[in-house]
């Protein structure tokens, strides 16, 4: 079931109508977890007990993980000494953290297992790396990333003093909850759970938020992130053919698919969610006007970079060890974030890649607090643009690792960026049979999607104006009668389905 379909359309009407009609949370709650399994069961129907089990299991984790069976309470009462308390306080805690690590281990397995078992396997059995997978080709779950990330989070805070949820019921819909289980965006139970305990039906203006993000995003995949994915696919299709302004071109055009392609479903998820009455979190905020890689981080798959930083970042001790040590904390956190992402090692050169320039980022910044002068600098117009413009390369030529994992694809569109003739074809094939267009055109029509972004970045976050909530009323029908003129025929998958 696509989101951008109309079979979606009226499940979610359907999952709504009952929803609203049930006076009792209770009831509430297994709607939407019979219609959540219902979603999930049209894309991918055989995981459906997996997940239930793993929920399970999570969930009796955390009840473990939450209980006090310290004597604090009984101290007094049973004349127990504080060495002796003590002594309990710290034998307790010890079962807590191996719970909390067997919690841990049991889903980052499940999740390297799934992703990284077929090399695993071609290793064992020494096969050529470009042999056919035949046997060893695992379909994972979708979501499984979003999800594991979800379990090892909600253990982790009920280890910290969250309370462990004795709701199965509660969590399980937590946890599957369709809006969100596909591709985020990654949420913490607690932050939902307060909000089920205080649902109350969505005011107007919260309706017509919710079905101007389900619109908004819709024009973003169906028209913007599908029409920019053809091109990206006939270029990196055809890589020995493509001259290098086709590369860059492709290049540009695929940073902006992912953005709209992304963004696009986390709008559809945040606005069905909030016809519910839940707010997820925003998962971006115009991450393409970053002036910094640090910063791109914190406006790029923001529920992410939180999640990083929390449970991986900060325990390891963040910037709080020196500047050595920061450094290396930061490689790290880009390490797994690009394990996370994919089992090739694309993946892997793509995490550090972000990593080291996250540390050069760092050492710059170290720099400039040491000369008054450079630290002025970057304060200027002039400074400012060259920040925005190094950052926003380092990231655009990172992509082509992320679409083109195979080292040997991607080490050739690089070889290939600066001085590479197209084949005489190319044009003839590309653009003018399939995009009938000129590579002029596409340039300028790449051009003119950057500038609407600027204009738009510029009302929100600088001038701080928004449509209020009736004018986004009457946009929504028609941004889904743009959707059903203009989109392509036959739907790219959402890119991140594949993480």
């Amino acid at each position: 079931m696509n989101f951008i379909s109309i079979f979606y359309g009226l499940f979610l009407l359907s999952v709504l109508g009952i929803y609203w009609t049930l006076p009792e949370q209770k009831l509430r709650l297994w709607t939407l977890l019979i219609a959540s399994l219902i979603f999930y069961g049209s894309l991918n129907v055989q995981y459906i007990p997996l997940l239930l089990a793993l929920t399970f299991i999570n969930f009796r984790l955390g009840l473990e993980i939450g209980k006090n069976t310290a004597p604090a309470q009984r101290s007094l009462d049973n004349r127990i000494s504080n060495e002796e308390w003590l002594f309990a306080q710290a034998d307790w805690n010890r079962k807590r953290l191996k719970l909390l690590w067997l919690g841990i281990i049991l889903n980052v397995f499940l999740l390297l297992g799934f992703k990284y078992l077929p090399l695993l396997l071609k290793a064992v059995f020494s096969l050529p790396a470009n042999s056919p997978e035949g046997a060893f080709k695992f379909i994972a779950p979708l979501g499984i990333s979003f999800f594991t990330f979800e379990c090892i989070a909600y253990l982790i805070d009920v280890y910290r003093g969250a309370p462990a949820t004795s709701q199965f019921l509660k969590f399980a819909a937590y946890k599957l909850f369709f809006a969100k289980l596909i591709s985020g965006p990654i949420t913490r139970y607690h932050n939902l759970a307060t909000q089920i305990n205080t649902l109350q039906l969505p005011a107007p203006a919260q309706v017509s938020e919710g079905l101007w993000l389900i619109a908004r995003g819709a024009v973003k995949k169906g028209i913007l992130a599908d029409h920019l994915g053809i091109f990206v696919d006939l270029c990196f299709g055809n890589l020995q053919r493509a001259g290098s302004t086709d590369l860059w071109l492709a290049t540009f055009a695929y940073g902006l698919q992912l953005y709209f392609d992304f963004s696009g479903y986390v709008d559809i998820a945040r606005g069905s969610a909030l016809l519910f009455g839940f707010v997820l979190p925003e998962n971006f905020d115009f991450p393409y006007f970053s002036t910094s890689i640090a910063e791109f981080w914190r406006r790029w798959h923001m529920t992410l970079g939180d999640w990083l930083r929390n449970y991986v970042y900060f325990p390891l001790g963040g910037s709080r060890k020196g500047l050595t040590r920061t450094c290396g904390n930061l490689l790290i956190v880009m390490l797994i974030a690009g394990i996370w992402h994919g089992s090739t090692w694309g993946f892997i050169v793509w995490g550090t890649y972000h990593g080291i320039a996250l540390i050069v980022h760092r050492l710059i910044d170290a720099l400039s607090d040491r000369n008054e002068s450079l630290e002025h600098f970057w304060q200027k117009p002039l400074g400012i643009f060259f920040a925005w413009f190094f950052t926003q390369v380092m990231v655009f030529t990172s992509w082509i690792w992320f679409r083109l994992p195979n080292l040997q694809e991607s080490s050739l569109v690089f070889r290939h960026l600066w001085g590479y003739r197209a084949d005489v074809q190319f044009a003839q094939k590309v653009y003018v049979e399939a995009l009938n267009i000129s590579q002029s055109q596409l340039s300028s029509r790449l051009i003119f999607l950057a500038l609407l972004m600027a204009i738009v970045y510029g009302f929100k976050n600088r001038l701080k104006i928004e449509f209020n909530w009736p004018v986004k009323l009457v946009f929504v029908p028609l941004c889904f009668y743009a959707v059903w003129l203009l989109a392509p025929e036959g739907s790219l998958p959402y890119i991140y389905f594949d993480f």
